[in-house]
């Protein structure tokens, strides 16, 4: 991941929970396709979407955040 020092990236997330398998699949342009193993309930899959971009992109989850889309599979999250 390519910006500047303190720049917010907008990434755009289509998320697919209960997928029995954890993968990325990358289009460019920072939009992914997330598949979790999580349920979408008590906010289980949101924190493992956070854990499994964090380590694809190499940014502490503290530092990525939901901006919309909690209760959607669509997502738009920010990280600096």
């Amino acid at each position: 991941m390519e910006k500047a020092r303190g720049e917010i990236m907008k990434i755009y997330v289509k998320v697919k929970p209960k997928s029995g398998k954890q993968e990325i699949v990358e289009f460019g342009d920072f939009r992914y396709l997330v598949y979790l193993k999580s349920a979408p309930e008590n906010n289980k899959a949101n924190i493992e979407l956070l854990k499994v971009l964090s380590k694809h992109l190499g940014v502490p989850s503290t530092r990525i955040q939901i901006k919309s889309g909690m209760t959607n599979n669509e997502k738009i999250l920010e990280t600096w």
